[in-house]
């Protein structure tokens, strides 16, 4: 288990150095940003005493291990916009993206893995063709629309939800459900292909022609197997809506991450902007290291590959 462990620790920390120098390159490709923190209207000296005072002239891998070298202690640089640093930028709109993404993927699982098992047990049922019609409409709904019509709904026709802020839970419900309804889908249709492959396996004959309970087979048996890529989309599904809380946040005015980000995209902010696509980025492999061990301590089988 420990050989293991550190194997994918390896490979997730040469994961998070590609990402690093591949987010950077391509924020550097994108423009000369000496150019654009001075203006289109600016001499050529001034630019080239931005690019100084920045350390821009240096070659590009000089640039990045300056970079590297500062953000492992944590200085992740200033915001060009408001000088403020980076790091607690970053932090202080956390919180509000955290409190939009857990609960909502807590809320997915409650319902998508329940779901898929009633589908699995019932095949070409009403009730399975009705949780793979509410899986397929899932998927199709995009999030901004999805918001809206909540928002349209509850928040404007019925009155029983605010449509803006984050003061209270309350503004938060709507997030949740918006965010929920888009990985439900995935978690649903995992979870009933894992519990079919497994409830038509031998050892759940087996286990059933020993005379034990149908919940015993089905929740100590079948689904500890059936869940172990539910556990891997789960880990990739908090990192994706970290990831993609921009939309959320600006349609519900949250003050996160997500809102963060298109701030600084609109305001040139290159600083920020790199700083939260490597921060996402890393989130995914932390997240998906994570859900390499707890599948490990599922099924020992896989520790030992």
């Amino acid at each position: 288990m420990l050989r293991f462990v550190l194997r994918r620790l390896q490979i997730a920390l040469l994961v998070a150095i590609t990402v690093s120098i591949v987010g950077f390159s391509l924020l550097r490709a994108s423009g000369d940003i000496a150019l654009v923190l001075a203006g289109e209207n600016a001499k050529p000296e001034e630019v080239v005493r931005i690019s100084h005072a920045y350390g821009l002239d240096k070659p590009l891998y000089m640039q990045y291990l300056d970079w590297g070298a500062k953000a492992l202690s944590g200085d992740l640089g200033r915001s060009l916009f408001t000088n403020e640093p980076v790091t607690g930028l970053i932090l202080d709109r956390l919180p509000v993206t955290i409190y939009v993404a857990v609960p909502a993927l807590v809320i997915s699982l409650l319902i998508a893995v329940p779901l898929g098992v009633l589908a699995a047990t019932r095949p070409n049922t009403w009730i399975d063709r009705a949780a793979l019609s509410f899986a397929v409409t899932g998927s199709a709904l995009p999030s901004f629309w999805l918001a809206l019509m909540l928002i349209y709904l509850f928040g404007v026709m019925l009155r029983w939800l605010p449509i803006s802020g984050s003061d209270s839970w309350w503004h938060f419900v709507m997030p949740w459900i918006t965010v929920a309804i888009g990985v439900i889908p995935l978690q649903m249709r995992l979870t009933r292909t894992g519990m079919l492959d497994v409830l038509s396996s031998d050892f759940i004959r087996t286990a059933r022609a020993k005379g034990l309970s149908a919940a015993s087979v089905m929740f100590k048996h079948a689904l500890r197997n059936a869940i172990l890529p539910v556990v891997s989309v789960a880990a990739v599904s908090l990192g994706f809506l970290l990831g993609n809380s921009l939309v959320v946040e600006s349609v519900f005015a949250l003050n996160g991450v997500g809102m963060l980000a298109y701030q600084s995209i609109l305001r040139l902010d290159f600083p920020v902007v790199q700083s939260i696509i490597v921060f996402i980025s890393f989130c995914y492999i932390f997240l998906t290291l994570m859900s390499d061990v707890i599948n490990a301590k599922l099924d020992p089988r896989i520790g030992l590959r």
